[in-house]
C-alpha cells in the first residue's frame, strides 16, 4: 500500500514526467495534490498499471485532486535545452499551473531544480511509493499517450499509437524507412547507427 504524501505539509503535491526516453512528441509532466483522505487501492506507479487502468484511474485522480496541473514540452524546446531540462522545465509548469501553491513538492526520480523556494524532495521510485506521484505519473502518462494517439493519425507509418515515439525495433525501422517528422526529437540518437539525415 502506497503511503500518501512524503511531507507533513497539507498542500504537498507529486510531480512526475512519462515520455524522457522517446524519440519523438514531448516530455509531459504533472503535479498532483491530494486531499488528506484519498485513498486508491488501484494506484500505483503508471508503469506497473494497465492501459485499461491507468484510464480508469485519470477521471477518479481529475476529480479526487486538491488541484492539478499537466504539461507537454515539445521536441523544439527538447531539443534546445536537453532533455533533463526539458523534463524539470514540464515538471515546474505543472506545478506552476496548481490553483493553489504547493506547500512542499514531492519528486519522482533524482534531479530536480528549486521552485520558487517551494522546499522539495527528490526520491528515487517515488511513483511507486507516494500516491501523489503516482496519480501525477498516472496523468503524465494518459495524457501523453493520448497526444501520441492524435499525431499517430498525421504519420501512421510510425505506429505512436502503439510505441508512444519509445525506440522500438518497428519505429526504428519506419525512420530508417521514412526519415524524420517534425515531432522526432532532432537532439536524440534516432537511429543505433546513427545514419545521416537532411533535416
Amino acid at each position: 500500500m502506497l503511503e500518501l504524501k512524503y511531507s507533513e505539509f497539507e498542500f504537498e503535491c507529486g510531480t512526475d514526467e512519462a515520455g524522457r526516453g522517446c524519440l519523438a512528441g514531448p516530455v509531459t509532466a504533472a503535479a498532483v495534490i491530494l486531499p488528506l483522505d484519498f485513498k486508491n487501492d488501484i494506484l500505483n506507479d503508471s508503469k506497473q498499471l494497465s492501459h485499461k487502468k491507468r484510464e480508469f484511474l485519470k477521471p477518479i485522480i481529475e476529480t479526487s485532486a486538491v488541484s492539478f496541473g499537466v504539461t507537454h514540452v515539445f521536441e523544439d524546446e527538447i531539443d534546445t535545452i536537453n532533455i533533463l531540462n526539458a523534463s524539470i522545465l514540464a515538471m515546474h509548469r505543472s506545478v506552476e499551473k496548481l490553483s493553489i501553491t504547493a506547500e512542499f513538492i514531492a519528486v519522482d526520480g533524482n534531479r530536480f531544480k528549486p521552485f520558487k523556494h517551494i522546499p522539495h524532495e527528490t526520491i528515487i521510485k517515488g511513483d511507486g511509493k507516494y500516491l501523489n506521484i503516482a496519480a501525477a505519473s498516472v496523468l503524465a502518462k494518459t495524457y501523453r499517450d493520448a497526444y501520441m494517439l492524435k499525431i499517430h493519425e498525421e504519420f501512421p507509418m510510425y505506429n505512436w499509437k502503439q510505441n508512444k515515439g519509445y525506440p522500438t525495433v518497428e519505429h526504428r525501422e519506419a525512420i530508417k524507412k521514412y526519415g524524420v517528422t517534425k515531432y522526432h526529437r532532432k537532439s536524440f540518437k534516432l537511429l543505433p547507427e546513427q545514419l545521416t539525415f537532411e533535416f
